[in-house]
């Protein structure tokens, strides 16, 4: 058989795929899909869908498409399977990572808790009182845990040192060289069981208190203690460390330079796991950890230098002492995470207001923002640009209050360019007036603008807007899976003035994802 374009067909409700003329038809209705006789695809990209192996399976309104070999994407054969394969490939890679972590992480610990009862446990005294800081540091992590930060999953910001007091802990008996004016005797092997033990026992009133509790930072304190410690035992133990620097301010500074190393390994650990998880980009999110670094890290680091060598003169008592800047650090983090969403909650009762006065559909806003922020972080946006971009999605339709006649469906997307112009202004006078940063303001404003003139926030609110508009407005027709290929390239067709190709590209590619059998995007609070 010679290779033909791949056309779609919709017979009644249901989508097959025929070879025969490019482009797609509607057999039943006459309404036809069409763009460059490529079928319905992502030209050059190559994102063919199906449905019942051969069109599209949007689960609930467009979200999570599976792919197979057979989608009508216009594709010689030998190219047909290439977007399963790449996402079976990234779901195996994200799974390779966690059980890399995670297997060497307990590898580490099995070896030292072995090695540990068959050599017994040197310097008792010194174990055990690091060890109880480790476990009350782990014990007390959801005391007065925040809520939900603006993130949209409804989950507290995973980012940052959420047990700062047992981190410094186990950092500072990592380096720890001098015990009273006596050298220490414990090695690399005791401080990652004395970190594993502490951790675990640690663990247990968050737990009982049905705290979350997530294995993968335990993996990497244990993975991020035992660097430090080889980095630093073995130096002290035979004498190198002291031949080089001595007691000389130099010995501060190496210490401050191998926890800064180690901080850097962890938020590569800490972004390796969370693209693993969530399957965003990894490049965006170890920035998001890097940014990070210099709040809480920052004092983890300084009490984890200061720690060894205050104990190294003065002896065991002063470990609870410098542990109470660590424990105010962590109750403040808490209440300023807790201030940030009460906002972000403020924000979303009043982007509800257009819902209940029966202008936008129930949890249109919400959709809205989940959507446009998947899309932001598929495209690299950082944390404090996604969280502009969550604010100005839940408010895009703010303005439409000032409407004498409700939109049917609150539908912007059809209406004259000028009155969604109207809209978008009224409705960043609005936004100006809550208080939230002037940024959120400017995309709302300009939310209905050319794309060309548009900043990124307000192309995709406005592309995820009419998306979402499409496929359960009242002029969506047909099953679920149609409607949302009817909307992408109704999208795709108005790519030279109204929406911005690459923010469809993505929006499409955020679409199809599926991580670990999981729909990409949550819209429920």
């Amino acid at each position: 058989m010679g290779a033909q374009a791949a056309g779609v067909r919709g017979e009644g409700r249901s989508a097959v795929v025929r070879k025969g003329s490019a482009g797609a038809r509607g057999a039943r209705r006459g309404e036809g899909i069409r763009k460059g006789g490529a079928g319905v695809g992502r030209a050059g990209r190559g994102a063919g869908v199906r449905k019942a192996s051969r069109g599209a399976d949007y689960r609930e309104r467009g979200v999570g498409v599976r792919w197979g070999s057979r989608g009508g994407s216009g594709r010689s054969g030998c190219e047909k399977g290439v977007a399963a394969r790449e996402r079976i490939s990234g779901r195996r890679h994200g799974g390779l990572t966690v059980v890399a972590v995670y297997g060497a992480a307990g590898a580490l610990a099995v070896v030292a808790l072995v090695w540990t009862e068959w050599h017994g446990v040197r310097q008792p005294e010194a174990a055990l009182a690091f060890g109880a800081l480790i476990a009350v540091g782990e014990a007390i992590r959801c005391v007065e845990a925040p809520p939900a930060l603006p993130g949209g999953s409804g989950v507290p910001d995973p980012r940052g040192e959420p047990a700062p007091v047992a981190a410094a802990g186990a950092l500072g008996y990592a380096l720890l060289g001098r015990l009273g004016g006596e050298p220490t005797t414990h090695g690399v092997l005791q401080v990652v069981t004395v970190v594993v033990a502490a951790s675990l026992a640690g663990l247990v009133a968050p737990l009982a208190l049905g705290c979350p509790v997530d294995p993968g930072h335990t993996a990497r304190r244990v993975l991020t203690v035992a660097f430090a410690a080889v980095c630093f035992q073995p130096l002290h133990r035979t004498g190198l460390l002291g031949s080089w620097f001595g007691h000389s301010p130099y010995l501060v500074g190496y210490l401050l330079a191998l926890l800064a190393l180690t901080a850097l390994c962890d938020a590569v650990l800490a972004a390796a796991l969370a693209r693993a998880r969530t399957g965003w980009p990894y490049g965006p999110l170890l920035r998001d950890e890097l940014r990070s670094l210099p709040g809480v890290a920052a004092a983890v680091c300084a009490t984890a230098v200061v720690m060894p060598l205050t104990v190294a003169v003065a002896g065991l008592w002063p470990v609870p002492v410098l542990a109470v800047p660590l424990l105010l650090i962590q109750y403040s983090y808490r209440r300023y995470a807790g201030i940030r969403a009460t906002y972000r909650q403020t924000i979303a009762s009043l982007a509800r207001s257009t819902e209940i006065a029966g202008y936008t559909p129930t949890g249109h806003a919400r959709e809205v923002a989940a959507f446009s922020r998947a899309v932001g972080r598929e495209l690299g946006l950082s944390e404090p640009r996604l969280t502009v971009l969550e604010y100005a999605a839940l408010m895009h339709d703010i303005g439409q209050l000032s409407l004498v006649d409700p939109v049917p469906a609150g539908a912007t997307e059809p209406l004259p360019a000028a009155e969604q112009r109207k809209i978008a202004l009224l409705g960043g006078a609005v936004v100006r007036q809550t208080g939230v940063p002037a940024e959120v303001a400017q995309v709302v404003e300009r939310q209905a603008d050319p794309y060309r003139e548009q900043p990124l926030a307000a192309r995709i609110v406005r592309a995820v807007n009419a998306y979402t508009e499409l496929v359960s407005g009242p002029g969506a027709e047909g099953a679920a899976g149609a409607a949302a290929l009817r909307a992408l390239e109704r999208l795709r067709l108005a790519t030279a003035r109204d929406f911005d190709p690459i923010v469809v590209e993505t929006l499409a590619t955020v679409l199809s994802r599926q991580v670990y059998g999981r729909p990409p995007v949550r819209t429920e609070n």
